[in-house]
């Protein structure tokens, strides 16, 4: 395995997964989709085709 094409890509991918993912939690949020209900509980499950994969993030964000 190529160590600096493995972490060139992956970091790229990780990039993509935080930008798009704060974009759509913000969209979410401006359009009324998280109003009056406290702290937005969010949770993000990564796998990986073919592989044991399961990995699950799970937290708060604040909204007041």
């Amino acid at each position: 395995m190529n160590e600096d094409k493995f972490n060139m890509s992956l970091r790229k991918f990780l990039k993509q997964v935080g930008v798009t993912s704060q974009q759509q939690i913000e969209k979410t949020v401006r359009e009324g989709g998280a109003e009056g209900k406290g702290p937005l509980k969010v949770k993000v499950v990564l796998s990986a085709e073919g592989t044991g994969l399961n990995h699950v993030v799970e937290g708060e964000i604040e909204l007041d």
